[in-house]
């Protein structure tokens, strides 16, 4: 019996990545702007921002995406409302279907979502430096990088950008091979895990100002502890009050880059027992201390540097 294959085709590839961040915004920030010879994307996780390109300009809300392509002048501030978190990532690329997404905003879906967050996940690995310093000119590889970083933050890249491009096209191409149908006991589980996970999640971001136990979680979402513990590990890789602890620090990490209250405040509103036991439990989930933190987000809205250099790193180094 012989054998005959068939050459895999690029129909979209990234040739070199200039800048990958994740920014957690004061609600003063404001960059002026810059120009480019490559791709960028922004998109944004929380809150809200304005963002221009020449004479235009735009206000991006949680899950819309804007590309900004070679050469085109864009500047971005953060916007009224609660204060943002963008991912931004630049790149060049050659490929024609690129041509696609000049001038383009739209949104994302949940699987993007976890592209996204992967890549980001990835680049902590793989790259040096602070993923959330929005003037930094030049990306370097971590001495301890894993060799094989740069190809899964490609491919990840490529596949969230022709995900895009299918979606919005409209292209007629099955998820599922025929003859392949999923298993309807695993989608059903599936689809039930998603959405009692969605649940939960919702339970504890209106109750982020109690002091919730695992039973009383349970209790008031009809759900034995051991599937509850199982649930969020499976999801989130931790127990449900770690979880619920992380869905509090992330809440006053917006609090304090939306400047409307003092840490006092910020502590009383999601139910902390005392301004030390907060700052404690804060550091001991972003290594930093609230005020640390405040300094750092005030840093980055307050110190632009006096010029720029270009960004590069090719994927084929180790």
């Amino acid at each position: 019996m012989s054998y005959q294959g068939i050459r895999l085709q690029n129909q979209l590839a990234i040739d070199q990545l200039f800048s990958l961040h994740y920014f957690e915004y004061m609600n003063s920030f404001y960059f002026p702007g810059e120009s480019h010879p490559f791709w960028e994307f922004v998109c944004v996780d929380k809150g809200d921002v304005t963002i221009g390109s020449g004479e235009r300009s735009f206000v991006l809300t949680r899950g819309q995406i804007a590309f900004h392509e070679p050469d085109e002048f864009h500047w971005v501030r953060a916007g009224e409302g609660a204060a943002p978190c963008l991912i931004v990532i630049s790149f060049s690329s050659d490929s024609p279907m690129m041509d696609f997404f000049r001038k383009k905003i739209l949104h994302i879906r949940e699987e993007d979502r976890r592209l996204l967050a992967r890549i980001v996940q990835e680049a902590r690995k793989y790259l040096s430096g602070r993923l959330d310093d929005p003037y930094q000119t030049s990306l370097s590889v971590r001495p301890d990088a894993p060799a094989e970083g740069a190809q899964i933050i490609r491919t990840c890249l490529e596949q969230f950008l022709i995900g895009l491009y299918r979606r919005y096209k409209k292209a007629a191409v099955p998820e599922i091979p025929a003859g392949l149908p999923p298993s309807p006991d695993k989608t059903i589980k599936k689809n039930a895990d998603e959405e009692a996970f969605a649940r939960i999640s919702r339970y504890l971001s209106v109750h982020l100002s109690a002091h919730l136990s695992v039973e009383q979680i349970c209790i008031d979402n009809l759900m034995g502890r051991s599937r509850l513990q199982k649930l969020i590990h499976e999801k989130c890789g931790r127990g449900i009050i770690e979880y619920y602890s992380l869905l509090k620090i992330e809440a006053a990490k917006q609090m304090i880059r939306d400047e409307q209250m003092n840490f006092t405040q910020i502590s009383e509103s999601l139910g902390y027992s005392s301004i030390h036991y907060f700052s404690r439990q804060f550091k001991k989930m972003t290594g930093m201390t609230p005020s640390e933190y405040a300094s750092s987000i005030r840093a980055i809205a307050e110190g632009l540097p006096d010029h720029k250099q270009t960004r590069s790193i090719k994927y084929d180094e180790t």
